[in-house]
């Protein structure tokens, strides 16, 4: 095993992909020479050329659109979205040609291209920059939509999605990116699995991506006060691990579902209505959603207030447990 920061773990784990397969390269706005703004491809292009990291003009559509035509001619792109917020550009690409190709054409054709996005906030930026739109993506048939949280699964799942022929909406949460931890010789899980990266006995706690560690933080507060909370990385978005989430749920009886994005109609919806539905019988009390308020990002000096915090979290799990 090996330390390093998220940031490095997603650029190690790029350029075992490129060594891997000269079919791999990469797009995206000033991810050549700068090695973007968060400096995930740096040195890249250094070593791999301009042929295979190339830095694209600021067209989103047309960066999308252009590795679609790649992906049908037999490459490998990774598309970089600078920021969450500058996806909508190539939102009409994505969800009218990205997600359908495959259908369109009987099964016949896949589209192997992975789309990065740096997702929320955290980081004080202005607007458009600290967005979390997956529920858009997760909504989308034909897409694949995951998250990293730590980088163990950003070095693994980062390969394992340039190597999946379907299309891929690949999170990265930026406020995680110089967060350190170990990563594995080898992937542990399959890319759509949920990992339970602490259990519990009293509540089932769901996340993912920058809300995983605040969420290992809350169950450490309430281990404290005696209440045992089991966490679970949902990982993959779409599809849902709903095996081990139903599994968690029957097991503790209580659910909470923390997200960045606003609850209403946030992936925290579905997850309350699929456990409702299959898991209603052992549950001792509502599921229950922790998310960001249902009004545009505000600006960054009141982020800290927009966003779920331990605090939030843990109010939740008490009105859980006095049911």
């Amino acid at each position: 095993m090996s330390t390093m920061t998220m940031a490095k773990a997603l650029n190690s784990g790029l350029r075992a992909a490129m060594e891997k397969d000269p079919k791999v390269l990469l797009m995206g706005e000033d991810i050549g020479k700068l090695g973007g703004v968060f400096r995930i491809t740096e040195g890249l292009q250094k070593d791999f050329g301009e042929d295979r990291v190339i830095d694209t003009p600021l067209a989103e559509a047309g960066i999308v659109a252009t590795a679609i035509g790649m992906a049908l001619r037999g490459y490998r792109p990774v598309v970089e979205i600078q920021f969450d917020g500058f996806v909508y550009p190539a939102f009409d690409h994505i969800v009218s040609q990205v997600a359908k190709l495959h259908a369109r054409s009987l099964g016949n054709v896949t589209l192997p291209m992975v789309i990065r996005i740096p997702v929320g906030g955290g980081i004080g930026a202005v607007e458009h920059h600290s967005e979390s739109n997956e529920a858009y993506f997760a909504h989308t048939a034909g897409l694949r939509v995951i998250s990293c949280s730590n980088p163990n699964d950003a070095f693994w799942m980062i390969q394992q999605a340039i190597d999946c022929p379907d299309p891929i909406i690949f999170y990265e949460p930026k406020r995680r990116y110089w967060d350190k931890g170990e990563v594995a010789e080898a992937p542990e899980r399959d890319l759509f699995s949920a990992n339970v990266i602490r259990p519990g006995f009293d509540v089932t706690v769901l996340a993912y991506g920058p809300m995983v560690r605040s969420c290992l933080q809350a169950a450490q507060a309430a281990e404290e006060e005696d209440t045992s909370i089991e966490v679970i990385d949902l990982r993959s978005l779409s599809p849902l691990d709903t095996e081990a989430i139903f599994a968690s749920v029957r097991k503790t009886g209580r659910c909470v579902v923390v997200h960045e994005a606003a609850t209403f109609l946030g992936l925290g919806a579905e997850l309350a209505a699929q456990i409702q539905q299959e898991c209603f019988y052992s549950l001792e009390a509502p599921v229950l959603r922790v998310g960001g308020y249902n009004v545009p990002y505000p600006p960054s000096r009141l982020e800290e207030d927009f966003l779920p915090d331990l605090d939030r979290v843990l109010d939740a799990v008490d009105r859980l447990m006095q049911h």
